[in-house]
């Protein structure tokens, strides 16, 4: 799996939140929130 795959703008994660949550929870891998092109939080499983 590519990395380019866990990153994503605010924009997506807001317009596609539950498929962010479901990919997550699936992979267990942690996903990178950017805005205007700079990682602003990084979103994870909690197990």
């Amino acid at each position: 799996m590519q990395i380019v795959n866990d990153i994503k703008s605010v924009t997506y994660l807001k317009s596609r939140a539950a498929d962010v949550l479901k990919y997550i929870n699936e992979t267990h891998r942690p996903m990178i929130i950017t805005q205007n092109g700079e990682a602003k939080a990084v979103i994870q499983d909690p197990i």
